[in-house]
């Protein structure tokens, strides 16, 4: 088999054979294996092709009973996962994606699928980044690259009240794993409000060498003026201090004075590559009171690495009077991406439905 070395294929090196052998998962294929896709003969598309038979869009998606788990995929290793596609239909908040690695009970990945794919507030948003695409009509597809040894398995679990449809595709090859390849991992918090003079925290508890690869935040302002004063900082391997520390929300996503666009004096929704402000639903003077942002950072280029533990958090501050700072008591809700070693540690339990509804 082909080398995995934790990289995802590129321009560069496009051209290079490989003995990887590739594989893809789907509802039409629950099992990836070699030669046996398209062969279902029930399925939500199985009306539909009445006249038609066996091979003829059979069973495209698959239909999650309220309050039920379906296993999206389940691999026997090595091998990465390259590419994932998803489109659910329901409450993306109560959508919850959960990825497990060589077999661990505790999840490496679990997190809001809308929030996963940073559209974090349950409608659409254009995302055109190297990480995350998110496309019409509500079609997620992520490009983080994820090697794993002996197993992965993905589960979408929907706590919603009523059954969802799921459509989606897990494209991933099956080749020997390097050893200093890391696993993914992605976690989802919410603070809503966040308590008064008290920091947001986007991740920490993690133990074991790794890097931090990426956030994506999704934030209700509950005040009036501007929400983005408020420096992140990591702390890696016992710092007491942080080692790195922004200057503001906007400077740490890649934007500068108030995200405004000085032509219009908006918020000016942008996507790039690397980071981005991909969705801002202003108010409408009735019921849809507060201002509210979606925003990613990818680490691409610029991995924040730790060899033994790692923690963000970041201030969440606006004006007052006498040029003050605010300590804000905002609606915030984050995704923390990295890579690290296993074993993976608990995560704060995700909480109800109640925890997880944008009200």
């Amino acid at each position: 088999m082909g080398q995995f070395d934790g990289l995802a294929v590129n321009m560069g090196n496009l051209h290079r054979l490989s003995a990887a052998q590739t594989r893809s998962i789907s509802a039409e294929h629950y099992t990836g294996a070699r030669g046996a896709g398209g062969m279902a003969t029930e399925g939500t598309g199985a009306g539909c092709a009445r006249d038609l038979g066996q091979g003829w869009k059979i069973s495209p998606s698959v239909r999650i009973e309220a309050g039920a788990t379906f296993e999206m995929a389940d691999i026997e290793g090595p091998g990465a996962i390259q590419q994932m596609w998803l489109t659910p239909t329901g409450n993306w908040r109560f959508c919850i994606l959960r990825i497990y690695w060589d077999d661990q009970e505790q999840p490496s990945v679990e997190c809001p699928v809308g929030d996963f794919f940073a559209c974090g507030w349950g409608q659409y948003a254009q995302v055109t980044s190297l990480a995350v695409c998110v496309n019409p009509g509500s079609a997620f597809n992520c490009y983080w690259p994820m090697p794993f040894r002996s197993r992965c398995r993905m589960t979408i679990t929907n706590i919603a009240g009523d059954a969802m449809t799921l459509y989606y595709q897990v494209n991933y090859a099956l080749g020997e794993v390097r050893d200093d390849c890391a696993y993914f991992h992605a976690q989802w918090r919410r603070a809503n409000p966040l308590p008064y003079r008290e920091v947001y925290t986007i991740l920490d508890g993690v133990k074991g060498q790794g890097h931090y690869v990426g956030t994506y935040m999704a934030w209700q302002v509950n005040n009036t003026g501007w929400w983005g004063e408020g420096e992140i900082k990591f702390f890696m391997d016992g710092d007491q201090w942080p080692t790195i520390c922004g200057t503001g929300t906007e400077d740490y996503f890649c934007g500068s004075y108030n995200f405004e666009n000085q032509a219009t004096k908006q918020y000016q929704e942008f996507t790039t590559p690397y980071a981005g402000m991909p969705q801002v639903i202003r108010p409408d003077g009735v019921y849809r009171s507060q201002q509210r942002f979606g925003l990613y950072r990818w680490h691409i280029t610029d991995p924040v690495r730790f060899s033994q533990d790692l923690a963000v958090n970041i201030q969440a501050l606006g004006w007052r009077s006498g040029g003050r700072y605010l300590p804000l008591q905002d609606d915030i809700a984050s995704v923390a991406y990295w890579y690290q070693t296993l074993p993976t540690a608990p995560f704060p339990l995700l909480g109800s439905r109640d925890d997880l509804e944008i009200i």
